[in-house]
């Protein structure tokens, strides 16, 4: 087994030995004929992409608007980049799982939100809230990967925030 396959199968969360290649990959053959490195490519494409948006967004910083059109669409292509190695359908349906699911209706509405104030209101005040809002819901959305990090980020918060002695 190589290498590429041994990442997909990580990545995908195909781990049992009995699971063909054919199998492992089924979901996603159908909807791209993208070989697993074509895959890989892709996914590193978007995400550099993304990011590369995103920090240039900082360049305009002092454009609310732009900066937050800028952003926001770095953003998406740096979610949307993992939809090159796990498939579209099963992206979707793990943002929509129960566990994730208010993260990811924040997060959604947020973007909206973000790009309706810039491009059809153009309110900076509430573009930048939209942002910022953007950025916590797509924190806390990432963190619900991580077995019992969302625990320790809120009893962290907790006891940052606690006034009592």
């Amino acid at each position: 087994m190589d290498a590429l396959t041994r990442l997909h199968r990580s990545l995908v969360g195909g781990d049992d030995e009995d699971q063909s290649e054919d199998s492992i990959l089924a979901d996603t053959e159908d909807l791209c004929s993208l070989s697993p490195l074509q895959r890989i490519y892709a996914f590193a494409a978007c995400l550099v992409a993304g990011l590369t948006l995103m920090i240039l967004s900082f360049i305009v910083f002092a454009r609310p608007i732009k900066f937050a059109v800028m952003f926001t669409f770095g953003n998406i292509l740096a979610v949307g980049s993992t939809a090159f190695v796990m498939g579209p359908q099963k992206q979707l349906r793990m943002m929509f799982d129960p566990v994730r699911l208010y993260a990811t209706a924040v997060y959604v509405g947020c973007v909206v939100l973000a790009l309706i104030f810039a491009l059809w209101i153009h309110d900076k005040l509430l573009t930048l809230i939209a942002v910022i809002c953007e950025i916590c819901a797509l924190f806390w959305y990432s963190l619900s990967y991580i077995p019992l990090a969302r625990r320790m980020v809120s009893d962290l918060m907790v006891k940052f925030c606690d006034t009592e002695l």
